[in-house]
C-alpha cells in the first residue's frame, strides 16, 4: 500500500510504516482513499489500523536503551553471579557500569580483571566486552566511618582500602560522576546461614539483616540525593522470604522477607521523594560462589530443575535481562513490585518428585 519499510508494531491489528515529510499523499489501492499528510497520519478500515509516521521513528521494535545511562552495582566479586549478569545486560543495552567490591575480594577481583581472566564472560552480544568504567571498594555494613569497630580496621584484610564505607562510597561517586541513574543492590550474606533458625544466635540474626536488608535501605538513601528522576533501584531476594526452605537458616529467610517489605516502603518513599522505582527480583538457585556457602546449593538447583513448571537450567543472563527491563523505560509504571525468575517454581505448592506423588 504505502511504499515504505513497515515498522513492527505491539499492538494486534497495527502496521505502522515510515514515509518521509515530503509526501503530501499516501498513494493507495481501491481498498483506502487517498488521504492528505498530516504527522502521524492514522487511518482506519476494515478493523484494520494503519498508521503512517515519520522516519524518526527509531529502531524496529521495543529496544531496551539505556545509553547516557549510569548505574552502580553493589555486589560484584567475580564472573559467575547475579550482580555480574545483571551489569552486562545493563552494559549491553548501553549503561555505563560502576561497581562496588566487597573489600576483602577487591584485589583479587581487580587482579583477575586487568589479566583478562573474565574476558571471556565480558562479552556482550554484539562482540565487544564489557566496560567496568570503576570498581569502587565497599562494605555496606558500615554507613560511616565512625560505624567500623577497631578489629575491622585493624584487619589486613582491610589493609591499603578506604573510602570503603557507604557514606563514603557515595561521595567518591558523586565526586567522580556527579549522579548515577540505577542502583544494583546484589549483597546478601549470614554468617550463620547453615544453622537452622532455633539454633541462631541474635548476632548472627541481626547480622544476617543488616548484611543482606539493611544495606540496601542505607545504600538507597544514601544514593538518592544524587539519583537522576526516573530512575530505578532493584534488589535480588529469594523464594525463601515467604517458604519455609529447610537448610536456608542463619536469620536469611528472615532477612530476605524484610527485604521484599522494605521495597514496597521504599517504592513508595523514594517514588514520592525522588521519582525513583524501587524492585526486587526473586531469582531462583544458581551455583555462583557465595551460593555455595549455604552447603546444598546443587541440590537445589537439581531440585527446582525437576519441580519447576519450566523444566530448565535457569541461566543468570536471565535475570540480568530482567533487571535491564525493570530499570529501563519500558518498565516505567512499575515498582514496589517482587519479580519472579524462577522458571515458574514459586507457582508451586506440591513437589511432583516427591516419593509419596511417584510411589
Amino acid at each position: 500500500m504505502v511504499a515504505a519499510r513497515p515498522c513492527i508494531s505491539a499492538s494486534p491489528g497495527i502496521l505502522t510504516a515510515r514515509v518521509s515529510r515530503t509526501d503530501c499523499m499516501l498513494s493507495t489501492t481501491a481498498t483506502f482513499p487517498k488521504i492528505s499528510c498530516s504527522w502521524p497520519l492514522r487511518f482506519k478500515r476494515n478493523d484494520v489500523v494503519v498508521r503512517a509516521i515519520s522516519e524518526e521513528c527509531g529502531p524496529q521494535g521495543l529496544p531496551i536503551d539505556l545509553r547516557g545511562k549510569r548505574a552502580f552495582i553493589a555486589g560484584v566479586a567475580d564472573d559467575n553471579g547475579y550482580g555480574w549478569a545483571i551489569a552486562k545486560a545493563l552494559a549491553a543495552a548501553g549503561a555505563e557500569i560502576l561497581v562496588g567490591t566487597w573489600v576483602p575480594a577487591l584485589n583479587i577481583f581487580e587482579t583477575s580483571l586487568r589479566r583478562g581472566k573474565f574476558d571471556e564472560s565480558r562479552k556482550l552480544p554484539d562482540g565487544s566486552l564489557m566496560d567496568i568504567v570503576k570498581v569502587y571498594p565497599l562494605d555496606a555494613v558500615y554507613d560511616s566511618p565512625d560505624d567500623v569497630p577497631e578489629d575491622v580496621k585493624s584487619n589486613k584484610r582491610y589493609a591499603g582500602a578506604s573510602n570503603w564505607t557507604v557514606k563514603e562510597v557515595v561521595e567518591s561517586v558523586r565526586n567522580d560522576f556527579g549522579s548515577i541513574d540505577i542502583l544494583v543492590h546484589s549483597l546478601a550474606n549470614g554468617p550463620e546461614v547453615t544453622k537452622p533458625l532455633l539454633e541462631t544466635s541474635r548476632r548472627g540474626y541481626l547480622a544476617a539483616i543488616s548484611a543482606s536488608s539493611y544495606s540496601y535501605v542505607s545504600l538507597l538513601q544514601h544514593f538518592l540525593p544524587i539519583m537522576n528522576p526516573g530512575g530505578a533501584s532493584i534488589s535480588l531476594t529469594y523464594i525463601a522470604s515467604e517458604r519455609a526452605i529447610p537448610g536456608y537458616g542463619g536469620g536469611m529467610s528472615s532477612a530476605k522477607a524484610a527485604l521484599e517489605s522494605d521495597t514496597r516502603v521504599l517504592a513508595f518513599e523514594a517514588g514520592r521523594k525522588g521519582k525513583i522505582r524501587v524492585n526486587t527480583i526473586s531469582a531462583g538457585p544458581l551455583g555462583s560462589r557465595a551460593a555455595k556457602a549455604i552447603g546444598f546449593i546443587e541440590k537445589m538447583i537439581e531440585y527446582s530443575y525437576v519441580n519447576a513448571p519450566l523444566q530448565k537450567e535457569l541461566l543468570a543472563d536471565e535475570v540480568g535481562n530482567t533487571a535491564a527491563f525493570l530499570v529501563s523505560s519500558l518498565a516505567s509504571a512499575i515498582t514496589g513490585s517482587t519479580v519472579y525468575v524462577d522458571n515458574g517454581l514459586n507457582t508451586m505448592g506440591l513437589a511432583i518428585d516427591s516419593p509419596t506423588i511417584t510411589s
